[in-house]
């Protein structure tokens, strides 16, 4: 038990609640942080969480957070604006936490502001491993790139219209428009094809019909390839493709899951998949690691070899007789 806790990482939540909140779709009322808090559970524990803002202009948000376990830190105005107050609060909690808690080796940032660059440039430098969570449309590159991975949270209001026309009856369409976002479809007559925009459009061949391989991925596949002695576990290519692009996310491609993109670059011929007890791994296209005994004419392989002596040993035997028959 005691070894499984210490192979899981500790991470700690640091929410600018109200950068999340301003301009960017969410509001406090249908501010839903479980599937962004799913993300990082998948993880690690998230042993601290903490959210940061002026709660007397936030009422509707505060039993949504202290269900999932948010600690709630209330930072009146300092100043007439009032606008760097929860920001620096934030930076000092963080960083004391950082030099007080060695065991904690994650850190999450919900905010988009680029201000948390300095923050992020330290923890990294105190080797701590630095997620951002913010809304897209809301969230400054220059922030995402300090970052070593960058999750999107996407606004719920349409995905809790849909879940009530569904409940009462409604037209399919909607529901799967409000799971599928960009991908789900617009037309109403499309919904019941989409599927969310996952399932629905692999139906083919288990390639999403719209899905394209991203430049960054053939990249870091053959380069991993290229300087590979053995068989490459998928995790690690997953990882060196968020390093170097922080935000990425297979599904902004059009693929349901990662597996589907490592099939589509098997499809290509970058690269082939093989299994190996229960897990599977990724070798280059020519590479004869996992590969079939079976050989055709010529039998190159070493395993073809093998019954062709015997069957000519055999034949020859046959063809002379039999020495005690000469004596009769």
């Amino acid at each position: 038990m005691a070894g499984r806790t210490d192979e899981q990482h500790r991470i700690a939540l640091f929410i600018d609640f109200e950068n999340l909140v301003t301009n960017t779709g969410i509001s406090a009322n249908n501010f839903d942080l479980q599937p962004a808090l799913d993300q990082l559970l998948e993880q690690g524990k998230v042993v601290f969480r903490r959210a940061y803002c002026n709660w007397s202009r936030f009422e509707d948000a505060k039993q949504r957070l202290h269900d999932v376990g948010v600690e709630l830190v209330d930072v009146p105005p300092s100043t007439r604006a009032g606008k760097n107050s929860a920001d620096m609060r934030l930076v000092i909690d963080a960083l004391e936490l950082c030099y007080a808690r060695e065991q904690i080796d994650t850190f999450v940032i919900a905010s988009g502001d680029s201000d948390f660059c300095p923050l992020a440039y330290k923890l990294r430098e105190n080797g701590r491993t630095v997620i951002g969570l913010a809304v897209r449309e809301a969230s400054s590159q220059m922030f995402v790139r300090a970052c070593d991975q960058f999750i999107y949270m996407k606004p719920k209001h349409r995905g809790e219209s849909s879940h009530k026309d569904k409940d009462h009856g409604g037209r399919g369409s909607k529901s799967d428009e409000g799971k599928g976002g960009k991908r789900g479809g617009k037309g109403h007559d499309k919904g019941h094809d989409a599927k969310g925009g996952k399932e629905g459009a692999e139906s083919k061949g288990g390639k999403p019909k719209a899905a394209e391989v991203p430049a960054v991925a053939r990249e870091v596949v053959q380069s991993l390839l290229r300087r590979a002695t053995g068989p490459l576990n998928p995790s690690l290519v997953k990882e060196t493709i968020v390093r170097k692009e922080p935000d990425f996310d297979e599904r902004d491609h059009g693929f349901s899951t990662f597996a589907r993109l490592l099939e589509a670059l098997e499809q290509e011929g970058l690269l082939r998949r093989i299994q190996q007890g229960r897990q599977g791994y990724i070798v280059g296209p020519d590479s004869d690691v996992g590969a079939p005994a079976r050989e055709t004419k010529g039998g190159k392989g070493r395993h073809a070899k093998a019954p062709v002596p015997v069957e000519e040993e055999e034949e020859e035997l046959e063809s002379y007789p039999d020495p005690d028959d000469e004596g009769l």
